[in-house]
């Protein structure tokens, strides 16, 4: 147990993994306020790359503008102006009409001030005929009593108003005051809360309001309901929730955009559903919209301004327009001219008109077109975080880096595309900076940790390999680093042994220095053609070379590449003869001996002192065989087995069948003449002296000699065919002892 919480503490790619994973859930909880902003600055990029939505259609928009200010003269409008815009559109059939404005203060009007003063003046000396039509005049001039009554005929205007939610803002009000004010929006509760038996709702849940600005009495009496239109805009000053509840004393009121739907609904009631967290939603009419606890909706916002339609105030009060176009519509009036623009900012634009605010609640809630986050997204959210965290942390180790980031990056868009269309299709709001956090942060780690261990290891290899091989076989074996550790493995290669023919005879002739020199020269040449062909240098030994191919990196045509390097080997070999004859040193051979098989490839020696090499008695048979070269007289022999892997490739006879020193099986040997295109150079010699092999091997010396003989005739001075002519003839004086098998047995390596 102690064994397995240890391996589970040491740093490694999984670690660091779970570590910043479980950093990110906890971070994902707390949310931290930068954070938070950022993720609200993602809901809204989302919300504004979607485009604009279409609304419904059953909400339009009457606005103080510009247009209206022009015809209409400046702001405030007289409240008969205001009467006037009621009468007309109870005329052309709205629903409901709401006013995102709130007139709490009587009108501004000088002939009202002007009756009002002389009806004081003369009151108790003039005639009482005269005061009555004083009284009449006034009654006619009183501006706000007009409204009152357009709005009590009309009987479908929702009035708005605004709540103090400051004790400092009712600070000069009377106990009096405060209660008159708020009995003036007593139609605005909400008719219907419903609790379960025994629930107590967290008080600090809702937004608790001192009171009211209502309209003035005669008009609040004269609307058919009401609704505040106050906005709580988010810290960035971004306004993405509309509040539904607030709360004064034990009562709950509902906002502009309720009240309207409630006329809209033909006056079902609007239900509020409490639960001891506070808010579980509420109900408008069929339609349940959710909240969170606070009884806040988030806005679906469909566009910038202007996305609702929007007519100009003086065209409505002129008739200009179909007298269908608010005919069974909610109409809004609020005002969009400069100066008096009702201003604010929302992930569409810093410019936007409140009162398309109230008209979107509406729409949203109509079509149940609501963003949803809630307590299920919020564990998808949690899930997400995790099963990024890990999918980056398990797979990247795997990759070197360009494939790493080329995954992580494709990670990343492939969550942003889905989140995105989730979004957009499906009105899903999940998060989207912890989950990306999550993949930047988990993919940093893992690239860090990556980095300062794995360089260490990559810094091993090339110290180990760095003289054995080529930049680009390095480069391979960086990408798996667990290569360089002790042990060994089975493996099908091909081993090549070369030496110098005579070499102690030239150093004889030679000054060490000079040695060297040549030493050198034909040394970095052959190793050059080992490199090219992507071999491993396993050793030098004195002037001899052993190398490998198919390890450290499998190369199924390892074969293949060994018997092209000792072509070259030798081609390369006679560039430098030249050379070193122009400059008066002596002339050098060499043999070259290369068998295919199985064997032992890793990592051998101690802990401190290792050397990556090969062992076996395929090894061995490869060192034979380039011995072998001096009894044939040949410059590259290959086994059988090598052969058999590169016959397709490359020309070779068959020299002989020997039992080598130390071994009891005989092997069958050839010798590596070219590649398949130098055909022309070796078929007219090479099937008679497959003819003569054939005779040697059934002990018909007369035979094989006059073959042999013949192959001398086309290549003068073959080394094995003058071998053979001379085994025939000793053979045919002195015939083998017991049954002749062909195979021919070295006495020496």
């Amino acid at each position: 147990m102690k064994d397995k919480l240890r391996k589970l503490l040491v740093i490694s790619p999984l670690t660091i993994t779970i570590a910043i994973t479980f950093l990110m859930v906890a971070l994902f909880f707390a949310n931290p306020p930068f954070l938070h902003f950022m993720e609200l600055k993602a809901l809204d990029l989302r919300m504004v790359s979607r485009g604009k939505v279409a609304p419904s259609g059953a909400v339009v928009i009457a606005t103080v503008d510009e247009k209206s200010l022009s015809e209409l003269g400046r702001w405030p409008w007289p409240r008969t102006t205001i009467a006037r815009l009621v009468d007309k559109l109870k005329k052309d059939g709205a629903k409901a009409v709401g006013f995102d404005i709130v007139f709490a203060e009587p009108d501004s009007n000088s002939s009202l001030q002007a009756l009002k003063a002389l009806e004081k003046e003369l009151k108790g000396s003039a005639n009482p005929a005269v005061l009555k039509a004083l009284e009449r005049k006034r009654s006619l001039a009183d501006t706000d009593a007009a409204l009152a009554r357009s709005i009590a005929k009309a009987e479908n205007v929702s009035l708005g108003y605004f709540f103090h939610l400051s004790k400092r803002d009712v600070a000069h009000l009377t106990e009096k005051e405060i209660e008159e004010r708020t009995s003036l929006i007593s139609g605005s509760r909400y008719q219907m809360v419903q609790a379960k038996t025994g629930t107590k709702p967290d008080e600090g849940a809702f937004v608790h309001a001192y009171t009211a600005e209502p309209n003035l009495p005669a008009i609040s009496e004269a609307g058919a309901n009401g609704g505040y239109f106050n906005a709580f805009p988010d810290a960035d000053g971004v306004i993405r929730w509309a509040p539904l509840v607030i709360r004064i004393g034990d009562d709950f009121y509902t906002p502009l955009s309720l009240a309207l739907l409630q006329q809209y609904f033909d006056w079902e009631p609007m239900v509020l559903q409490l639960a001891d967290f506070g808010v579980e939603g509420i109900r408008a009419g069929e339609i349940r919209v959710p909240t969170d606890e606070t009884g806040r909706v988030l806005i679906n916002y469909l566009g910038p301004g202007k996305t609702f339609p929007h007519y100009s105030i003086s065209d409505i009060i002129k008739g200009r327009l179909d007298p269908d176009t608010f005919k069974d519509k909610i109409v809004i009036v609020g005002a969009t001219a400069i100066g008096i623009y009702d201003l604010r900012v929302t992930p569409f634009s810093s410019v936007y008109p409140g009162v398309e605010i109230h008209a979107t609640v509406i729409d949203n809630i109509l079509r149940k077109n609501f963003l949803q986050q809630t307590a299920w997204t919020s564990f998808v959210d949690f899930l997400t975080i995790i099963g990024l965290g890990f999918l980056i942390g398990l797979v990247l180790p795997r990759f070197d880096a360009v494939r790493g980031i080329l995954f992580s990056g494709a990670v990343l868009a492939g969550f942003v595309v889905v989140n995105t269309i989730l979004f957009t299709r499906l009105n899903l709001w999940f998060n989207l900076i912890y989950p990306a956090l999550a993949v930047l942060a988990v993919y940093s780690g893992v690239t860090v940790y990556r980095y300062i261990t794995e360089e260490r290891e990559k810094q091993k290899i090339r110290g180990a390999f760095q003289y054995y091989l080529t930049g680009s076989v390095i480069n391979e074996m960086l990408k798996d680093p667990t290569k360089l550790k002790l042990g060994g493995d089975k493996k099908n290669l091909t081993v090549l042994f070369s030496d110098i023919r005579g070499f102690t005879t030239i150093s004889e002739k030679l000054s060490p220095e000079e040695l060297v020199h040549l030493l050198n020269e034909y040394l970095t040449s052959m190793t050059d053609l080992v490199f090219k062909y992507d071999g491993l240098l396993d050793k030098y030994m004195g002037d001899a070379i052993m190398a490998v191919w198919g390890a450290p990196l499998d190369q199924p045509d390892h074969a293949r590449r060994a018997c092209r390097t000792a072509l070259e080997m030798l081609t390369e070999l006679r560039k430098l003869q030249k050379k070193w004859e122009a400059e008066g040193r002596p002339p050098m051979d060499i043999g070259v001996g290369i068998n295919t098989g199985d064997m032992v490839v890793g990592n051998m020696g101690s802990q401190m002192r290792f050397d990556y090499t090969v062992m076996g008695d395929s090894v061995n048979l490869g060192s034979r065989l380039e011995g072998i070269n001096k009894e044939y007289g040949t410059n590259i022999v290959v086994s059988e087995f090598t052969y058999t892997a590169v016959q397709d490739d490359f020309f070779c006879r068959e020299l002989d069948s020997v039992r080598v020193k130390g071994k009891h099986l005989p092997v069958k040997i050839y010798e590596l003449l070219g590649e398949r295109r130098e055909a022309a150079r070796f078929e007219p010699w090479l099937k008679v002296f497959e003819e003569g092999l054939a005779r040697y091997k059934e002990g018909r010396w007369d035979e094989a000699i006059a073959s042999f003989e013949k192959v001398l005739e086309v290549k003068p001075g073959d080394p094995p065919a003058v071998l053979y002519i001379s085994r025939c003839r000793a053979l045919k004086e002195n015939p083998p002892e017991g049954e002749w098998d062909g195979v021919f047995t070295m006495t020496r390596k």
